[in-house]
């Protein structure tokens, strides 16, 4: 008996954990869907509530923010974030309270140089802090060539 309900667990506990995921990957989708429109609206408070204190924010360009910096950044206007528009975002969860997202965006912002307008490869994590909310921990994107 004991090595049927072993069985049993050993096949649904799989089902069970997946079922989850779904849900996870939609309240991760609109968590950042949020950041997407606190960055774009600059909203210092906004930002500040969906960013982590962690935060560190790698840009196509090589500059890094920390969330201070960034909010500093997007606030004062030296970068305008217009555009953000995914053409791929997935989740996985590679580890407890830790999800990375990846995919492909396009990216248009002014900045103090002129417009920017790229298709980006990113990959970012979000964390589940002490206090049950996700907060976006990291990002690291590279510029990918136009297609041909």
């Amino acid at each position: 008996m004991k090595a049927f309900l072993a069985s049993c667990l050993l096949v649904f506990v799989p089902f069970v954990a997946g079922a989850a995921e779904p849900s996870l990957s939609a309240k991760l989708q609109a968590a950042d869907d949020l950041r997407v429109r606190v960055t774009k609206a600059a909203d210092a408070e906004g930002l500040r509530h969906i960013l982590s204190g962690d935060l560190r924010y790698a840009h196509s360009n090589g500059l890094v923010d920390t969330r201070d910096s960034f909010i500093e950044l997007v606030t004062s206007g030296k970068v305008k974030y217009e555009t953000v528009e995914y053409e791929e975002r997935s989740f996985s969860f590679p580890a407890p309270k830790i999800a990375l997202m990846s995919g492909r965006a396009h990216v248009v912002a002014q900045t103090a140089t002129g417009v920017m307008d790229n298709v980006l490869s990113f990959l970012s994590v979000w964390r589940e802090e002490e206090d049950g909310t996700w907060r976006f921990l990291a990002w690291q994107s590279c510029r990918l060539p136009p297609k041909s």
